[in-house]
């Protein structure tokens, strides 16, 4: 995914702010009159909205960033039937360009045979590389040990069925 969200409740949040918290030392340490003060305020406000819509994704602090990415990748697994298939052997690796932000996700029979740590390994070298501007060439790599860790832990049966698709989606 390009982003992990729309990030549209930010600048709300920072006028709001901003409206609440100008008037406070105006009125206090100024002899500014109350239409004064009011017309500041909403100066201050149109201000604090306009920096935060121009940010996007960045206005938001970096913990309220990755929760939101965990959860559209949470979303994305479920939409995606990744929870269906016969052994619950469903994989997805999900990417938020501007987040910062990858994650491996298995479903029950993968989350109980592969570490988190095999999976941060993973994250750990494709995030830097796409920061890099090297995406393509990094999620070639991410899919490749994906897939490498998958035969370790859970391989193929006689049947070897693949019950999804295997392709890139970008939403």
């Amino acid at each position: 995914a390009r982003r992990a969200g729309s990030y549209k409740s930010e600048p709300l949040v920072y006028g709001l702010l901003a409206a609440l918290l100008a008037p406070w030392p105006l009125m206090f340490f100024t002899d500014l009159s109350t239409p004064r003060i009011f017309s500041l305020q909403a100066l201050v406000t149109a201000f604090a909205m306009a920096v935060a819509t121009l940010l996007g994704p960045h206005a938001a602090p970096r913990r309220f960033r990755g929760w939101r990415a965990r959860t559209q990748a949470a979303r994305e697994f479920a939409s995606r039937g990744m929870a269906d298939t016969r052994g619950r052997t469903g994989v997805l690796l999900y990417v938020a360009i501007a987040e910062h932000y990858a994650e491996v996700l298995g479903d029950v029979t993968i989350a109980a045979k592969v570490s988190e740590q095999e999976w941060k390994s993973v994250i750990d070298t494709l995030v830097p590389a796409i920061q890099r501007g090297e995406a393509a060439g990094a999620l070639v790599r991410a899919v490749d040990e994906i897939g490498a860790i998958l035969a370790r832990h859970v391989p193929p049966d006689a049947e070897n069925r693949d019950e999804l698709p295997n392709r890139v989606v970008v939403v």
